[in-house]
């Protein structure tokens, strides 16, 4: 019997094991030439084929790096599979084009002047210009009331040009009510007028590419075609391109926010034969009401631990069991001791806990640059919608 191997130029060569066999079947020219080859040249050639083959198998990986050491987690590169849906989103954005079809356009109310929403902003519109997608930033004051802000969503609505539309959050009373609830007293009236809801539900519902109108929400949990929000959209994408296993498995979600742990949760929790496929898994949520000890024994259960809290490294080593794959979405600001400048981390312990889990995201460079793939990836969606509406 004979053993195939591939060659690089993908045809299947047959490895004799009679030589006289093959002077008989294909004559003694091509004996001497195969004679003339050395035994290592030959391994070289049959190594490189069976490796081009696993590479075009693997090719769907390729944003995965495996750490050296045997135990170490395999990190999940959201810079390089963010950079793949890129890819596939042009495509999309040149071909609706090519059909005579309008550009799709992203428009983006950003109020106050927050550094970090600035830089998410700025991060979104850079993508979508790379990307063929046109964008603009309306800039309003931290001081502008709510009717004035719901008559720009309103007149955005109208607008036929706009294929997608957001609102920047959190609001510059919100933001500020949520991380000084300790001088709430002292903020000055105009703070708090917003209503981050109201505002939400006032964008039309085939336009919102952030998925937080009330009417996608309701459609997410129905399991019903909806624009889902892009930051569990990049947890689910990452989760289903990495290959990871969820029907049956336990996830445990920290965190329980409406337009990140709760959708999260929702995706993955629902029937897999629905409209819009869930993954089919066990979901336990986690809160700041959830006792500490109570969270270890729920993440030690956990196959899958999704980390959306925003309380850094709250997820430890001792809390994660072998091979668990650790998503983690947290992104904090805090000072490094040695250099005195800021650096982002996320709500888990890189270090320690990839030396314990299968598979997991680091912090830059993993949900985030998903999120913003996932936000165009809708804006192109609301595009092709704007024709049934």
């Amino acid at each position: 019997m004979s053993t195939l191997w591939q060659t690089g130029d993908d045809e299947w060569k047959r490895e004799p094991e009679d030589r006289s066999n093959l002077d008989k079947s294909q004559g003694a020219e091509r004996v001497n030439m195969a004679a003339s080859v050395s035994p290592l040249c030959s391994s070289f050639r049959r190594y490189t084929g069976v490796l081009r083959l696993c590479t075009k198998l693997d090719a769907r990986r390729q944003f995965v790096h495996r750490s050296a050491t045997r135990q170490a987690a395999t990190v999940i590169s959201g810079t390089e599979m963010a950079r793949q849906v890129h890819r596939e989103v042009q495509r999309d954005v040149d071909d609706w084009v090519s059909r005579g079809n309008l550009r799709p356009h992203l428009s983006v109310v950003l109020v106050g002047s927050d550094p970090a929403s600035h830089t998410y902003v700025r991060n979104k519109t850079k993508a979508a210009a790379a990307l063929g997608i046109s964008s603009e930033t309306l800039l309003k004051p931290s001081s502008i009331s709510q009717d004035e802000l719901l008559e720009l969503i309103y007149r955005l609505n109208r607008d036929w040009r706009v294929s997608g539309l957001l609102v920047q959050l959190p609001l510059p009373g919100n933001y500020e009510v949520k991380t000084q609830t300790r001088r709430r007293a002292l903020l000055s009236s105009h703070t708090e007028h917003i209503n981050e809801r109201a505002v939400c539900n006032a964008i039309a519902p085939e336009k919102d590419v952030d998925g937080f109108h009330v009417v996608n929400v309701g459609k997410l949990c129905l399991d019903q075609r909806s624009v889902v929000p892009a930051t569990p959209a990049a947890v689910w994408e990452i989760i289903k391109r990495t290959g990871i296993q969820t029907a049956g498995r336990n996830v445990l979600v920290a965190g329980r926010s409406k337009n990140v742990g709760m959708p999260i949760a929702m995706l993955l929790h629902t029937d897999g034969r629905h409209e819009r496929p869930g993954g089919d898994a066990t979901v336990t949520i986690a809160h700041r009401c959830t006792p500490r000890e109570r969270l270890k024994e729920l993440a030690r259960l956990a196959d899958i631990i999704i980390a959306a809290t925003g309380i850094p490294h709250l997820i430890m080593a001792d809390m994660v069991k072998e091979g668990a794959a650790v998503i983690d979405v947290g992104i904090n600001r805090i000072q490094d001791p040695k250099t005195g400048k800021i650096r982002l981390i996320g709500d888990v312990d890189f270090e320690e806990v990839r030396k314990k889990a299968g598979f997991i995201t680091p912090v830059p460079g993993g949900v985030g640059p998903m999120t913003v793939a996932m936000l165009l990836k809708n804006t192109v969606t609301a595009a092709r919608n704007a024709l049934v509406h």
